[in-house]
């Protein structure tokens, strides 16, 4: 048999493998068993499931139309993996980063071989420096804080790469509305960090809660009131008059170190 007549009988080339599923595509129960959120904030978010499915089924489509969207699937809603129950801080971002390899699924955090850091974390260190006299890390993992109960929560959860606010109109907000409800109906100490006018919008939704207001850390208006403001040590004190334990708010030098 010759090449020719052998090519006959070659199987095709299957392309790539299908994509990674969405550990939410069957709503709160599928992300429940690939522990994709504590159990928790399951019970918490049982309302909101039929939408989460109807996020997959989009992301889905978007992925099929040949769009790449982040972070990956096992971090989008890595933020709810730490208990509710555990949160006593609150810290708003608008969407993941754009760029492949930097978002986590926590607001504002990187994937920690990421440099240079985002401008924005950038400014959030130099506020952290300021305010505690904490020396800050060459890494962006922010993994430190999410395990003592700071929610690093973006509004929207997901974004197109290369493509900055993107999703925003999928419907994510309902899904973190929901979060943001079942912090405030626990009736247990919390405090609230809201930087930027996006952030703040949310501040209706937390009233009867302490909340720390400024300017978002992005370059365009650090300097018009983020920096300076303390934020750090003011939680600290806030939760202090609650009665809660403060966050220490050290990183370690190496991520995944102590």
């Amino acid at each position: 048999m010759d090449d020719a007549q052998g090519s006959l009988f070659e199987l095709p080339d299957p392309g790539p493998g299908p994509f990674e599923p969405w550990p939410f595509a069957g709503g709160i129960p599928a992300a429940l068993a690939a522990e994709a959120m504590a159990p928790d904030w399951a019970r918490a978010l049982e309302a909101v499931s039929d939408q989460l499915v109807a996020l997959g089924s989009m992301l889905d489509a978007r992925r099929d139309a040949g769009e790449s969207v982040l972070p990956e699937p096992t971090h989008v809603l890595r933020a709810l993996r730490a208990p509710l129950a555990g949160v006593r801080v609150l810290i708003v971002g608008q969407d993941p980063y754009p760029t492949p390899g930097h978002p986590i699924g926590l607001s504002f955090a990187t994937e920690a071989r990421v440099r240079p850091l985002p401008r924005s974390l950038q400014n959030i260190y130099k506020e952290l420096a300021s305010d505690t006299g904490i020396t800050t890390p060459a890494h962006g993992d922010l993994s430190a804080w999410a395990d003592q109960g700071v929610l690093l929560l973006n509004r929207v959860l997901t974004v197109g790469a290369g493509n900055a606010g993107s999703h925003r109109s999928l419907g994510w907000q309902h899904i973190t509305d929901a979060v943001i409800a079942a912090l405030v109906a626990r009736r247990a100490p919390l405090v609230s960090v809201l930087w930027g006018k996006d952030a703040q919008s949310l501040a209706p939704a937390l009233e009867g809660t302490a909340v720390i207001e400024s300017a978002h850390p992005s370059p365009l208006s650090a300097r018009r009131g983020f920096f300076g403001s303390r934020p750090f040590s003011r939680v600290n004190e806030l939760l202090a008059t609650q009665g809660a334990e403060p966050i220490d708010w050290s990183l370690p030098m190496q991520a995944g170190g102590h």
